[in-house]
C-alpha cells in the first residue's frame, strides 16, 4: 500500500475495524517514512456475470435501481431499498463464490422483496421468472396466499421453518 502523501511503498496498520454492515474492513495506517496516517477499506471482490458473458463488480446501487422500478407507486422508502440491497449482497456473499450469474442475483432479490412488498414482488418475479400468461400470475398469487395463511397459523414466538426457493 503506497502512502498517498509521500508515495512510500510501505505502511504500518495501526487499527482495523469491521465496517458497519460487516462487508468490509477499515484499516488505519501510518507511513514509516513521513509519519502521516491514512485509511483504507478492504472488501472481497464479487463479480456478476451478465448474459453476454461479461463480468462486472457487484453493485448495491444496481440492485436498488432494479427493484425501485418494481416498487414505483408502492409505499417503499429508500431506506427499505438500501436494506434489501444489503440483504441481497449478504446472501450472495454467503454463497462463497467470487463470481455469480446475474440471473442468480435476480433470484436472490425475490425473497426479501416478497417480505417488503407483495405487489413489487409480483412485478419483479414476472420478469425474473419469465411469466408468460395469466396462469403464471395466478399461480404466484396463490403461492403468496398459501404462505400468508401458513404464517397466520404459526403462533408468534415460534420458530418458522425455512422454505427452499
Amino acid at each position: 500500500m503506497y502512502c498517498p502523501y509521500c508515495r512510500n511503498p510501505d505502511s504500518r496498520v495501526v487499527d482495523s475495524r469491521l465496517a458497519d454492515d460487516g462487508s468490509a474492513i477499515r484499516r488505519r495506517r501510518q507511513c514509516p517514512e513521513c509519519g502521516r496516517r491514512f485509511s483504507t477499506v478492504e472488501t472481497t471482490s464479487l463479480s456478476v456475470i451478465k448474459r453476454s458473458g461479461a463480468g462486472e463488480p457487484f453493485s448495491r446501487s444496481k440492485i436498488i435501481n432494479g427493484v425501485r422500478k418494481a416498487c414505483q407507486g408502492r409505499p417503499v422508502t429508500e431506506d427499505d431499498l438500501a436494506l434489501l440491497a444489503q440483504e441481497v449482497e449478504e446472501t450472495v456473499r454467503a454463497s462463497g463464490v467470487a463470481e455469480i450469474d446475474a440471473h442468480e442475483v435476480g433470484l436472490a432479490i425475490l425473497q426479501p422483496l416478497r417480505k417488503l412488498d407483495q405487489i413489487a414482488y409480483l412485478r419483479f418475479a414476472s420478469v425474473y421468472q419469465g411469466f408468460e400468461s395469466l396462469e403464471d400470475f395466478e399461480e404466484a398469487i396463490d403461492t403468496l396466499r398459501r404462505q400468508a395463511k401458513d404464517n397466520e397459523r404459526i403462533p408468534s414466538g415460534v420458530q418458522r421453518p425455512l422454505t427452499a426457493q
